[in-house]
């Protein structure tokens, strides 16, 4: 039968999630120093031994063979040690009795408290063991506070925090918020183990196309130099180690759905991936991708790189801030300078100019020794230049002034002709209705009394035909207010 501290350490073991010789051992330790105490002991160093099946404990009272004493009752000299047994040498643990194993009140609670704080030792030294290999790696983590700009992430087993030098500035963190870190650092601390992650790092993109690219993962691609401002856009120059593959379609893969996956996990920061190579002028000019480059001289002394790019791709090609041109710069260690076509050809004109300078002429007269020195003059052709540009400057601005002025003219002839035909419509409606008001209407013939001149008469004689007129209207037709039908069963 199992004694009962015995299930008490496997009970620990279990709540702790520690394997059942650490507990025990740590057990151990707690009742040594509990017996320690006891005088009983006389003083001597006490060594606890429990049998991990049935749980007995036994309980040792021993001494310590060492060249300097310096506790009398737990050490002994060599010669010492030689008196009782002349094998004893320096190193040697000589038991001198045995202690019943019946703890009290007092030496319980000494053992309870060396024993959590052996057990806590304990796990943080599993837990520092368990991260030191994963130190380089990328962990999936869940945000579980942010406190002052500094964020502790739940990974596990334990906790890591993540410093404000390691966060980007484009990202929001929220509680209970799922994301990939980078391990930057692990290490041993007073209060345990320390795990710093980070989403700045460069090598956490690295990672995440190792996880995305297969080729990448087991060599076949290779990532040379990556480039990166966090949050915002990165580049990646990449290598094939094997003929007949595409290092950058590998990497964006079937309709970008590689390259997606790893913007979604940076939170939508944008990624150029760009092929490298040994010839500078072509990685450079790779590196400035989407801009379209025309030419690039460099400088191998100093390391710089002059590119030359259309005007229209100048935008391009620097980028908003100078982003692009920067991240160029950093993907390739060349110092890159980026101008327009057109700023290069007027440099080119102005060394024509001075190469145009005709050299220095002496007369044959040796006795007059004229110097004679013909320099074209280049403040008129200045001049001249600038009154040129500035008469088609004003031509440009009359002609433009004078194609507004035709263009209202043409509007407001327009608005006329409309109003004109608005007028027209209203005098032909109006010409249409019928005048009641007029006198012919109200004019009555002698005959008015003769049936057949009154069926030969067309007009309208009398008030009741004005309101029959106006019933046969089609709006008021069929009584269905009142009509001239009921008008006259009210008269009658």
């Amino acid at each position: 039968m199992k004694s009962d501290l015995l299930l008490a350490v496997n009970q620990l073991a279990a709540e702790r999630n520690l394997p059942k010789p650490v507990v025990l051992r740590a057990v151990e330790t707690a009742l040594a120093a509990a017996y320690k105490r006891d005088p009983l002991s006389n003083g001597n160093d006490v060594i606890v031994t429990m049998d991990p099946i049935t749980g007995e404990t036994i309980v040792k009272t021993v001494q310590h063979v060492v060249e300097e004493v310096e506790d009398e009752g737990m050490h002994l000299t060599l010669d010492q040690a030689k008196e009782i047994n002349p094998d004893y040498k320096i190193g040697d643990i000589i038991e001198t009795g045995q202690l019943e194993f019946n703890p009290g009140r007092i030496a319980s609670q000494t053992a309870k408290q060396v024993l959590m704080q052996k057990l806590r030792d304990s796990e943080r030294d599993i837990v520092f063991e368990e991260y030191i290999d994963k130190e380089g790696d990328i962990l999936t983590g869940t945000i579980q506070r942010v406190e002052s700009r500094w964020v502790t992430v739940d990974i596990g087993n334990t906790e890591a925090i993540m410093p404000p030098s390691e966060q980007s500035s484009f990202e929001r963190y929220r509680p209970s918020q799922q994301l990939k870190f980078y391990v930057v650092q692990v290490a041993r601390t007073i209060r345990g183990p320390e795990i710093i992650v980070s989403r700045t790092h460069p090598d956490l993109l690295r990672k995440l196309f190792e996880v995305e690219v297969p080729e990448i993962y087991n060599g076949v691609i290779e990532i040379k130099a990556i480039a990166r401002e966090p949050g915002a856009r990165s580049k990646v120059a990449v290598l094939s180690n094997q003929e007949g593959i595409d290092a950058v379609g590998a990497c964006v893969g079937l309709r970008g759905i590689r390259i997606q996956n790893v913007v979604n996990e940076l939170l939508g920061e944008k990624i150029d991936v760009v092929e490298w190579s040994e010839d500078p002028v072509r990685f450079i000019s790779n590196s400035l991708s989407p801009a379209v480059v025309d030419r690039v001289d460099i400088d191998k002394e100093e390391e710089t790189a002059l590119v030359i790019v259309p005007d229209k791709q100048l935008s391009l090609a620097i980028g908003k801030d100078g982003q692009n041109a920067r991240l160029s710069s950093r993907l390739t260690n060349w110092k890159v300078d980026i101008q327009g076509v057109s700023d290069v050809e007027i440099g080119d004109n102005t060394k024509t100019i001075e190469d145009k300078v005709p050299p220095v002429k002496i007369s044959e007269n040796p006795e007059l020794e004229k110097v004679e020195v013909e320099v074209p003059n280049d403040d008129n052709n200045d001049q001249t230049n600038i009154k040129e540009k500035e008469n088609k400057e004003k031509i440009l601005a009359k002609e433009t002034e004078q194609s507004a002025q035709d263009e209202l003219i043409a509007l407001e002839k327009e608005l006329e002709e409309l109003e004109k035909q608005e007028k027209l419509e209203k005098d032909s409606k109006e010409n249409q209705m019928l005048d009641v008001s007029s006198d012919e209407l109200w004019q009555v013939d002698d005959a008015v009394f003769n049936t057949s001149k009154k069926e030969e008469n067309t007009g309208i004689r009398f008030a009741e035909d004005i309101s029959g007129f106006y019933e046969t209207d089609e709006g008021r037709k069929g009584g269905k207010r009142g009509g001239s039908s009921a008008k006259s069963k009210r008269r009658k």
